[in-house]
C-alpha cells in the first residue's frame, strides 16, 4: 500500500528517479491497478499539472508543456488500457484532466512559440532580401563584352557565389518553417514534437543562414581588398562577431529542445519499464 501511494506520488509530483526506484521494488499490477482518492488513477496523477519548482529546471512554457506531455504519454503506456477511460469523482478521464489543467500553460507556450517565430521571420525575411539582391551585385561588376562577372575565373568568387546560395536557400527555409509554427494549430500533442522540430530547424537554418552571409562578405572583401591585408584580416573579425554571439546565445537552447525533443521522453523512464500490450 505504501509503495503504490509513493509511486502515484511520484508521477504526480514528476521525480523520476524516485519513480524508477519505486518500479523496481513494486509489482506491475499493483501498479497499474491502484485507484487512490478522489478516484485517481496513475494517469490521472500524470494529468495534473507538475510542481512549480519542477517546471522552472525547464526553460519556455513550450518545453515545459512538452514535458508534461511526455510524462503523460510515458505512464499512459504502463497503465491498464481501461484506465484511459477512468473517469473520477469529477467525472474527468485522465486526458480531460490533464486538458483542463495545462490550459494556461498551453496558452503561455502558444504565446512563446509565436513571438519567438515573429522575431525569427522578420530577421530571415531581411537577410533573404539582401542576400538576393548581392547575388545580382557581384564584386567587381561585369565584363561589358561578354556580360560574365570579372573575377569569375577565381575561386573567391565560387566561394562568394556558394555562400551566397546557402544563405538565400537556407534564409528562405527558415522563415517558411517559422510560417509553419505561426499558423499552426496549437493542439496539445502539436507541442510533443512537431512544434519543436519546426524550432530546431528553423534556428539550426538561421544559424547557417548567418554563417553564410558572413563568408560571402568576407569573400567579397579579399576579391575587392586582396592587397590590404590588415584591413582585411580587421573587418573579417568583424564580421565574425554577430555569428558568434549568434552561436552563444542561441546553441544552448538548441541543444537544450534537442534534447528534451528526442532523448527527453525515452530517458525519462530509462532503463525502460515493462509496457502492457
Amino acid at each position: 500500500m505504501y509503495k503504490t501511494h509513493a509511486f502515484m506520488a511520484a508521477v504526480q509530483s514528476r521525480q523520476s528517479q524516485v519513480y524508477r526506484l519505486l518500479h523496481g521494488v513494486s509489482t506491475k499490477q499493483v501498479i497499474a491497478t491502484r485507484v487512490g482518492s478522489p478516484k485517481n488513477t496513475m494517469l490521472h496523477m500524470a494529468g495534473l499539472l507538475a510542481p512549480s519548482d519542477q517546471l522552472s529546471k525547464i526553460p519556455g512554457p513550450a518545453l515545459q508543456m512538452q514535458r508534461e506531455l511526455q510524462w503523460f504519454k510515458e505512464v499512459e503506456t504502463i497503465t491498464l488500457p481501461r484506465h484511459k477511460w477512468y473517469k473520477n469523482t469529477q467525472g474527468l478521464t485522465p486526458r480531460e484532466l490533464f486538458t483542463q489543467k495545462h490550459e494556461p500553460l498551453l496558452n503561455a507556450g502558444e504565446k512563446w512559440m509565436k513571438d519567438t517565430a515573429s522575431s525569427c521571420s522578420l530577421v530571415g525575411s531581411l537577410v533573404a532580401t539582401i542576400m538576393f539582391a548581392v547575388a545580382f551585385s557581384v564584386p567587381g561588376g561585369n565584363n561589358q563584352d561578354t556580360g560574365y562577372p570579372i573575377f569569375l575565373s577565381k575561386k573567391l568568387f565560387k566561394i562568394f557565389i556558394i555562400s551566397d546560395a546557402i544563405s538565400l536557400f537556407s534564409s528562405t527555409a527558415y522563415v517558411l518553417m517559422f510560417l509553419g509554427i505561426l499558423t499552426s494549430r496549437y493542439a496539445e500533442d502539436d507541442f510533443l514534437k512537431s512544434l519543436p522540430t519546426k524550432l530546431i530547424i528553423g534556428l539550426f537554418t538561421l544559424f547557417l543562414s548567418l554563417a553564410t552571409m558572413t563568408i560571402a562578405f568576407c569573400a567579397a572583401l579579399l576579391i575587392m581588398l586582396h592587397k590590404e591585408t590588415g584591413f582585411v584580416i580587421t573587418l573579417f573579425f568583424l564580421a565574425s562577431l554577430p555569428v558568434t554571439l549568434f552561436g552563444w546565445m542561441q546553441f544552448p537552447p538548441l541543444i537544450q529542445i534537442l534534447k528534451s525533443t528526442y532523448l527527453g521522453g525515452p530517458s525519462i523512464f530509462s532503463p525502460k519499464v515493462q509496457r502492457w500490450l
